[in-house]
Formats: structure tokens, sequence, C-alpha cells
């Protein structure tokens, strides 16, 4: 199982098990427990509350807790019904959030990830709100064709999510990923990305080694080289890139945070 993934499933349910949570993620926990990582990912407070790096698991859930609630937000305010989720991990908008009429949301991600995460959703008895479509395929092979063959309509506008993706791609499949998007997008598409290669440069120690605590070794799985600017390559190619910060998040949501140098935008194309 794709440990990350789990670590994201752990920060959400962390999320949901609060008093006032921006979003509930009634799976979360459920993901990290079938996995068999519930002693070293936490998925309560009660459980981060007993650990030496409490302060460091709170920063990462509160982060984790901004970037979901404003990617559920950019869903909502889309309004299309035509939605994928580059590498979906276990992401379950399709079951938590009210979808349009008649949309489908595709899930693309390695078979495994896919496989594992249905069959915990199946044991949750666990109903889609949308179309859902899981493709498996690898993001540096042929995506697109198999997007294709799973009923993708280029034709429509999509809302697409890069959600923790692009900093695991070497630059040429970034570059590709992008472009590949441009293709496959109608006019009045959106996109939102979450993080760049250059965040995770510029991790500060403490996140770094709560992260290595985990087990994951960020500078092994992700690639750091000198690539071209995603938000300057998608300009390029006529789209619109809007920018946010975690600090401005912090201040919408009523989360006021320390500054967290984390790039994310969202992205139109008329």
């Amino acid at each position: 199982m794709d440990v990350t993934a789990v670590a994201v499933a752990a920060s959400r349910a962390i999320e949901t098990d609060g008093n006032h949570p921006l979003f509930e993620d009634d799976f979360a926990a459920e993901f990290v427990r079938a996995a068999g990582l519930s002693e070293v990912f936490p998925v309560s407070h009660t459980q981060i509350g007993r650990r030496e790096d409490a302060e460091n698991l709170r920063a990462l859930a509160r982060v984790t807790a901004l970037r979901t609630r404003f990617l559920d937000d950019y869903f909502a305010e889309a309004a299309l019904d035509q939605v994928v989720l580059l590498a979906a991990g276990l992401d379950t908008r399709a079951f938590r959030l009210a979808w349009p009429a008649g949309c489908t949301v595709f899930e693309i991600d390695h078979g495994p990830v896919l496989d594992f995460k249905q069959t915990v959703l199946d044991d949750a008895d666990a109903r889609a709100r949308c179309d859902r479509r899981p493709v498996p395929v690898d993001l540096r092979t042929d995506w697109g064709g198999a997007l294709l063959r799973a009923g993708f309509n280029p034709r429509r506008p999509t809302a697409w999510l890069a959600e923790g993706l692009l900093p695991f791609l070497p630059p040429a499949a970034e570059e590709k990923l992008l472009d590949r998007t441009d293709e496959l997008s109608a006019p009045g598409s959106t996109i939102a990305v979450w993080a760049t290669a250059a965040d995770i440069r510029g991790a500060d120690a403490a996140v770094r080694s709560t992260i290595a605590g985990f087990g994951i070794d960020i500078d092994r799985i992700t690639h750091t080289e000198p690539r071209r600017d995603a938000r300057a390559h998608l300009a390029s190619l006529g789209w619109t890139v809007t920018e946010s910060t975690v600090d401005e998040l912090g201040e919408r949501y009523g989360r006021p945070q320390r500054h967290h140098p984390v790039t994310f935008f969202t992205a139109t194309l008329a």
C-alpha cells in the first residue's frame, strides 16, 4: 500500500475527529486501520497527544485540513459534471461531496492503490454520490488513452485535480502530464494543483523529521530536479492562473497558520 496515501488519510481522520471539522471523511481512519498502520499514523487527537512530536503532527494535520476544504470548495464552485482526480490515492470526494446531476468522477491511480481503496469502501458499504469510474494506470504512461477508454469526453469541460502529485514526477513526466491535460481539456475546464517540487525542497526541518518518523524518505520518493514552473507552463498554454497561500486559507477558514511555503493554485481555460 502507498504509505504516503495512508499518511494523508490519517491527517484527514484527525480533522474529522475534531470538534468543528472543516470537512468530514468517515472513511479515512478505516483506510489507516485496513493498511495495518494505525500504530504508525495517529487518527485521533487522543493518539496525537501521546506522542513526542505532537505539535508537528497537529501542524501537518492543520495544513491537510485546509487543503482538503479548499479543494472541496473548488469542486463546488466549478460545478462541472466531469471530474478527473490525477493520482486519486485514498481521496473519497466521490462519496463525500454533493455533485451536479449526472456527474462522472474519474479516479486515476495505480491498480493496487485503487484495489485496496475499493476493498475498504466495499467493507464499509459505501455508495458514491456520482458516476465514479476508477482508472488503473501509471501517470507516466498513456494515461490519457486509458481515461478515454473509461468514457472520458474531451469535448466536455472538466474539473481536474492534481493534489500532492507533481513532486513525485520527474520533470519530463510533469511537462507531459500538463500538456496532455491541456490537450484533453475543453474550454471552460479548470485545474487545481497543490504543491510543486520546489515545496519539497523548501520543507522545514521539523516537517521533514516528522515525515521521516513515519518511515517516508522524502528525498527518495520525490523529484526536485530543476524544471519548468507549472504555473508558467499552464499560462503558456492559455490557462489563467490564480494563486493562493496557506496563510490566506487559514484566514478564510478561521484557522490562522504560521507561514507555510506551499504553492497551490487553480487555473481556468477560456
